[in-house]
This record gives structure tokens, sequence and C-alpha cells, in this order.
């Protein structure tokens, strides 16, 4: 397709779409998913009711994968724009806390996330199909 990656996303206020990318120690998905929706899942659905973000998803391949292309998670964000997707929210802190009362639980527990995290990546992705 195309020599050195695609075409940058669409003009400034167009939907700007990331995919995050997570590699799990193995035998650990499962802890990983259930810590990921209970902390950071919730973030995202405020990013969707706060107008930041249009959709998530939630990926899990079907099929196994060699060791060195394996992912066990992929979400994938649409965000309003480009600016939203690449500037931290100011509203974020005051969210999780907001959603998150026990600060020290949820520091714990999102320590644990990545304790268990081996690798994880983010890629904008550009979407080229035709439009005829």
């Amino acid at each position: 397709m195309f020599a050195q990656g695609a075409p940058p996303q669409g003009g400034a206020n167009q939907p700007y779409t990331m995919e995050y990318y997570y590699k799990v120690q193995w035998g650990h998905q499962q802890e990983f998913l259930d810590l990921f929706l209970k902390n950071h899942y919730p973030l995202l659905k405020k990013g969707i009711e706060s107008g930041r973000m249009v959709s998530v998803k939630i990926e899990t391949p079907a099929n196994h994968m060699t060791e060195d292309a394996r992912w066990d998670y992929r979400v994938t964000i649409k965000f309003k724009n480009s600016t939203v997707a690449t500037t931290s929210d100011p509203d974020e802190e005051s969210v999780i806390k907001q959603l998150w009362p026990d600060q020290a639980t949820y520091k714990r527990e999102e320590g644990r996330r990545f304790e268990i995290l081996l690798a994880h990546w983010d890629l904008p992705v550009t979407d080229i199909t035709p439009k005829k």
C-alpha cells in the first residue's frame, strides 16, 4: 500500500482514531481485563459523555498468535478530533477522584494492572476505504 505508512488522518475537526494494544503476562489476562474494566473503562465512558470521545471498542483476538506478535486486548477509541486525542483532558484528575473516592485502592489496583502488563503501544489509524 504505502511505503512509509498511511497518510495523515482527516482535518482538524474530523474524528481521530487511535488503537491501544495491551500484551499481558501469560496467565494474567483475566486479572488485567477485570482491573481495566473496573479502573479505566469508566473513565473512557466519561470521555464519551463529555464529548471528547465518539466511541470506545474493546477487543481480544479470537485465535492465538506467535509470542512476538501477541497482543491480548485492543482498545479502539474514536476521538472527536486530533486535538482532543493528543492533549490531556484538563478534567481527568477530578473525574478520577469522583469515580474512585478511595484513591489508595484505585492507585494500588492501577499499579497492579501495569505490573502485569508486558507491553503497551498506541497506533493512530486512518480509514482509507474508498467512498465508492
